[in-house]
């Protein structure tokens, strides 16, 4: 699961705002992976990536053809997602207000991407690249967060310089 992690956040930092399904999928992928652990408690490999695989799928089929629907499901998925993450790589995990937090990052993150779409796809693919690369190589916290920075930045700025590429270019 390491390398499809890896594979997944390179994608998110590099295309999330170009390929909206994808970003879906890659959400629903993450979220199905997680969840099958986390509420489940499964422990073996390839259910977890079957239950994973199907989550992306309906995500990115979702984004396909219910675009408003993905669009305030992603962005809540993503926003509890990154504030669980930068809650646990500050120290802060808790599990009694675990539902609270993810529901309070749930609400701003779709509400970011209700509002400025475009904006809010780099944001949160740039972030939740970043952090999906940073889980996934498991170093010390104060690293962690040094490269954490340096990942989303990179990849919000190449994200940005794509996108304004696109929006520049002769029709």
């Amino acid at each position: 699961m390491a390398i499809i992690n890896l594979f997944i956040g390179l994608l998110l930092l590099a295309l999330g705002r170009k390929l909206f399904w994808l970003f879906v999928g890659c959400i629903g992928f993450v979220v199905g992976s997680n969840y099958s652990i986390a509420l489940w408690g499964l422990q073996v490999d390839w259910i977890i990536l079957v239950i994973a695989l199907f989550a992306g799928l309906v995500g990115a089929l979702l984004a396909i053809f219910f675009q408003g629907l993905a669009i305030g499901l992603s962005g809540f998925f993503a926003g509890g997602y990154i504030t669980i993450v930068l809650m646990n790589m500050l120290g802060f995990g808790s599990n009694e207000l675990f539902w609270i937090i993810y529901l309070g990052g749930g609400i701003i993150g779709a509400v970011l991407v209700a509002v400025l779409f475009g904006w809010a796809l780099i944001f949160l693919s740039s972030i939740i690249g970043a952090a999906l690369i940073v889980q996934t190589l498991s170093i010390n916290p104060p690293t962690n967060i040094i490269i954490f920075l340096f990942l989303f930045i990179t990849g919000f700025l190449f994200q940005t310089r794509l996108s304004k590429a696109k929006s520049t270019a002769p029709k």
